[in-house]
């Protein structure tokens, strides 16, 4: 039988694509964001999606058919109550609420294990009291945790982005979560094979023009005839004329002075480096200002596809929605590479109580 999975704040379904990937059967999914759970149900349409805030469902009504049913319950539910600086934060931290409808859809269901993943600062906040709290409140309701931090740069993703994953498992030790694999793959080995684009060039579904050169490539694009959002910003004369001053592997310190802005960010008016792992990718990957998201060549920032790419979206995986939306749909994401590593651990232990 094929094991069961409900994605809460599910977002397009980067967690979803990992667990499917590795076996797992996705049959309902939550997500607030109207435009984002569209895209979720365009490329996962046999999974029952529920759109809508989860703090204004009936909780019960929703889940308690899934009792004794679903194996996983997943997700990642915002959390920003993590500040090492003023009043004490704790999981009762109304900016941490959203956390508690995760807990109360697991004491429902009552699946036999959970993934529930994070900022890596869940862990170590307020001298871990948070996750104190939070095994508190599972243990209460009979799991027990294995958790840690993992970078999905060491299980094949191009990009240095590191997530905690709370691993629980019901009256039961959890599997340890998983600990990397030796494939290292780099920007341009995720992208060099992408139409070259100038800047407001590209179209939100065009014709592939360069075969895939690399593995990461060849298994991205499996199955896939169309390349879809790949659509370059029109970045105004002024940022043309910034970017053009900066040569491949450089950032800022190639401009004059007068060209200097005051960003905060890290990594502003950097190229990506064509050997190297991106930075996390965030929600604003579109303009050169809000972190090391140049092209490594041309002079524009990368396209939907091409940060899809470096978060480990295979191209049959269309987003829709606004520009806007895409950009939170792929940045938010979870990479699937990932995921499905982590659903792996769980297949094994599944699979290992059978047979005992």
């Amino acid at each position: 039988m094929i094991p069961k999975v409900i994605d809460l704040f599910a977002g397009a379904g980067g967690l979803s694509l990992g667990f499917m990937d590795a076996g797992f059967e996705i049959v309902l999914a939550n997500e607030i964001d109207k435009s984002i759970a569209e895209s979720y149900i365009k490329n996962h349409p046999s999974t029952k999606m529920i759109i809508g805030d989860i703090t204004k469902l009936d909780i019960y009504q929703n889940f308690i058919p899934y009792k004794n049913v679903v194996d996983v319950i997943i997700g990642g539910p915002p959390c920003q109550g993590f500040s090492q600086k003023g009043k004490r934060k704790t999981i009762n931290d109304e900016r941490n609420y959203l956390f508690q409808y995760f807990v109360k859809v697991v004491s429902i269901v009552k699946p036999k294990y959970f993934v529930m993943e994070n900022v890596p600062n869940i862990l170590t906040s307020e001298n871990g009291l948070f996750i104190e709290e939070i095994n508190e409140l599972f243990s209460k309701i009979g799991y027990f945790l294995e958790y840690g931090v993992l970078n999905a740069y060491d299980f094949g993703v191009p990009q240095n982005r590191r997530r905690a994953i709370i691993l629980g498992k019901y009256k039961g030790i959890p599997p340890k979560l998983p600990t990397g694999s030796r494939e290292k793959v780099s920007i341009w080995d995720a992208i060099s094979d992408l139409n070259f684009l100038n800047s407001g060039e590209g179209e939100e579904k065009m014709e592939y023009e360069i075969p895939p050169q690399t593995r990461y490539q060849k298994r991205l694009r499996k199955d896939s005839k169309i390349l879809y959002n790949h659509k370059a910003t029109k970045h105004s004369k002024l940022v043309l004329e910034r970017l053009s001053m900066i040569p491949p592997n450089g950032g800022k310190d190639s401009l004059p002075a007068e060209h200097l802005t005051k960003s905060i960010y890290s990594g502003t008016w950097s190229r990506m480096k064509i050997d190297e792992p991106s930075v996390t990718i965030t929600t604003r990957f579109d303009t050169p200002s809000s972190g090391q998201f140049t092209h490594p060549y041309l002079n524009r920032s990368i396209t939907v596809r091409e940060a899809a790419r470096i978060q480990s979206f295979p191209d049959t995986f269309i987003f829709i929605g606004t520009k806007s939306s895409q950009m939170r749909q792929v940045g938010n994401a979870v990479p699937p590479l990932l995921a499905r590593n982590i659903a792996r651990v769980i297949i094994k232990d599944i699979e290992e109580r059978k047979n005992d």
